[in-house]
């Protein structure tokens, strides 16, 4: 595969690209530009940190999950471009030079390039923007206080990067959801990459032969965002920041689930058919989906099907997918917003979740005439709560009737014990959950992280 990209404003033409090479290692063994940290391996810890500049605008990713061939076309920053032509430093460097934001200087890399993104896109909620990058030694508020301090200088002319004007793609990387359905209908056995935050530890933590690959990043067409009188509709390459930012009005606790989803850079990688395809147990927006009635939407070269997303997840690691057929979007009906997300984890950001229950219970004159409740964490698959909808619909919304449908949680789910939590804690938290929607719509203040006495 050959490929074509802009580093630090040059232009760069690989020949026979590893499909699987990440651009980390390709930085620092092939370039020797070792500004670029390898801590986690895994997206987790941030000193991996470049930025990614396509057509969408400059984007902080992690460079440990990012496949090269994922970058035909785009423009990458690394901190040895950061500073300018003549060495003069970026306004976030200065800073943090001024404000002592750095000490063993092992995440200063990764922390300075998610600046100089979130600069570049004139992003202040720097609490957000640096949650995906960790540091043990210097302690937060001195970074915090370089992101403020270099808020109000110009983004220099440098770093301004246009994608790179390039030839035909190559094969693997198809340029719309019709060359990618020929694609893999011939290539059945290959494995789809959208945003690689799962696949990429596939590699980097698991050492598997993924070959052949197909990319999907150059899909515009599966990165589009329907709103309609009638119904919402996400392209399945549509990233989870793009996301949280269309239901932020629509469905806000869906969209702040989304925020601790995990760090800026995940998201702006991870797609909505990545997160459903995978078929993880514990993947948080298969529950909200279900709750809100989503439908499926699934290509086969040129035939087309539709199922309900509750019904895509069979068993552990089944999922409703034939070879060579790939998930085209994920849709639900417009609804005025009765939904709650509550996501239980042990760290409050950036976590996986131990349970996530999503609920979305419609109340008539007082009395409860349809819900669908859904969990992640609870089963071998994202599943519905029906025992506990059934116990509720057609009674009236009180106390009582929460407490008569609390038992019914053990009919719909036999929980594992695992190291995120037990059996029995995720029981009693999915319990928690319904008393804590019905507290909530009767006003109650239940946030959990503020404490009063």
């Amino acid at each position: 595969m050959n490929i074509t990209f802009l580093l630090n404003g040059e232009t760069v033409e690989l020949a026979d690209v590893d499909p699987t090479a990440t651009l980390l290692d390709w930085l620092r063994e092939d370039r020797g530009l070792t500004g670029t940290k390898e801590g986690c391996s895994e997206g987790d810890c941030g000193a991996c940190t470049v930025m990614v500049t396509d057509t969408d605008g400059a984007k902080a990713l992690n460079s440990c999950i990012l496949f090269l061939p994922q970058l035909h076309g785009k423009a990458v920053r690394t901190v040895e471009g950061a500073s300018g032509p003549n060495n003069e430093p970026h306004p976030v460097q200065q800073a943090m030079v001024d404000l002592h934001g750095s000490q063993c200087g092992f995440c200063t890399p990764g922390f300075v390039m998610s600046m100089v993104a979130s600069h570049a896109n004139g992003a202040t909620d720097h609490d957000t923007q640096l949650a995906g990058n960790l540091c043990r030694c210097t302690g937060y508020a001195p970074i915090i206080r370089a992101a403020e301090a270099a808020e109000a200088q110009p983004v220099p002319v440098w770093v301004k990067d246009e994608p790179v004007a390039t030839s035909a793609a190559p094969t693997m990387l198809p340029g719309s959801s019709d060359e990618l359905a020929a694609l893999y209908a011939n290539h059945p056995d290959a494995t789809l990459v959208a945003g690689a935050t799962d696949v990429g530890l596939w590699v980097t933590k698991q050492l598997r032969d993924l070959t052949p690959v197909i990319f999907l990043n150059r899909c515009e067409d599966l990165k589009k965002v329907t709103i309609t009188e009638d119904e919402i509709r996400f392209g399945a390459m549509v990233d989870m920041n793009r996301m949280g930012e269309a239901l932020a009005d629509m469905h806000p606790s869906y969209a702040e689930m989304i925020r601790r989803y995990s760090s800026v850079q995940i998201r702006h990688a991870a797609t909505v058919g990545g997160n459903i395809a995978n078929g993880s147990p514990i993947g948080d927006n298969p529950p909200a989906l279900i709750a809100l009635g989503a439908t499926l939407h699934l290509r086969h070269g040129d035939e087309r099907r539709s199922i309900p997303l509750e019904n895509f997840f069979i068993d552990y690691g089944k999922q409703d997918r034939g070879p060579g057929e790939f998930l085209e979007a994920v849709s639900f009906p417009r609804q005025p917003d009765r939904l709650k997300c509550y996501k239980l984890s042990k760290r409050f950001d950036q976590d996986i979740s131990a349970v996530c229950g999503c609920f979305n219970i419609t109340i008539t004159e007082g009395t409860v005439t349809d819900a669908r409740i859904a969990f992640g964490g609870m089963a071998g698959i994202p599943k519905r709560a029906s025992n506990v909808e059934a116990a509720l619909i057609g009674q009236p919304w009180t106390p009582q009737t929460i407490q008569a449908a609390l038992p019914a949680f053990g009919t719909d789910y036999a929980p594992l014990t695992d190291m995120r939590a037990s059996a029995t804690y995720r029981l009693e938290t999915a319990k928690a959950m319904l008393e804590r929607y019905f507290l909530e719509d009767q006003g109650e203040v239940t946030n959990v992280l503020e404490v009063s006495v």
